[in-house]
Parts: structure tokens; C-alpha cells; sequence
């Protein structure tokens, strides 16, 4: 039987800008699955939005990103991205596209071994 985990690593919280998550430790799972739901999505510049992208780490201290693309948000709803190969740390690295972007997001981390 394959066991599996959901982890909550943001719940409601306010970002402006660029942010990073809380690391998380997954080197048990062999894979995983990343779920945003944006709540709120604000900026008065060009269109608001963040480019998301999957960071790994063996210690959980030193970062690099996941040889994969990023996943865009850039507007409310739920967005998606599934990942292999990731090591024993896992953390999301969010880039604004403009300063002045405000994202209120609950994102999941769904690890399966």
C-alpha cells in the first residue's frame, strides 16, 4: 500500500512581492504534487501575477531550483504542478511580476511514496 501526505505550507497569509515558503522534508516520497489556490490577487502596475518555482536542498539550509519550469499564477483560482526527483527538502520560490502585487494563497504540498 503506498502511503501518501498532504502539507499546508501557506494558509491565508498576505505576500507582497517576491517569497519563499517553509522548507518541508520529503525524502521519504517519490513524487509530488503542487496545488495553489489563489484567494486574492491585487496590483495597480501590469498584469499581477508571480512565476512559482520548486526549490530543492539536501539539508534544508542551501537552495537551488528543480530542473523543471515554473508554474504562473495570474489571476484567482487553483493552479497545479506535479514534480519527481526531488531530493530531501522541498520549498516554493515565488517571483513577482510587478512590485506591487499582493497574493493571498493557500498552498499544498500532496507527497506520495
Amino acid at each position: 500500500m503506498r502511503h501518501s501526505f498532504t502539507a499546508v505550507l501557506s494558509r491565508n497569509e498576505r505576500f507582497t512581492g517576491d517569497f519563499e515558503t517553509e522548507p518541508y522534508e520529503v525524502g521519504w516520497a517519490t513524487e509530488a504534487r503542487l496545488f495553489v489556490h489563489v484567494l486574492e490577487l491585487t496590483g495597480a502596475g501590469a498584469t499581477p501575477g508571480w512565476d512559482l518555482a520548486v526549490q530543492i536542498s539536501p539539508d534544508g539550509l542551501f537552495w537551488c531550483d528543480l530542473d523543471a519550469p515554473s508554474l504562473t499564477i495570474d489571476g484567482p483560482g487553483l493552479f497545479t504542478y506535479s514534480f519527481r526527483e526531488f531530493g530531501n527538502w522541498v520549498r516554493i520560490r515565488a517571483t513577482a511580476h510587478a512590485a506591487d502585487a499582493m497574493v493571498r494563497p493557500i498552498i499544498y504540498l500532496a507527497l506520495k511514496e
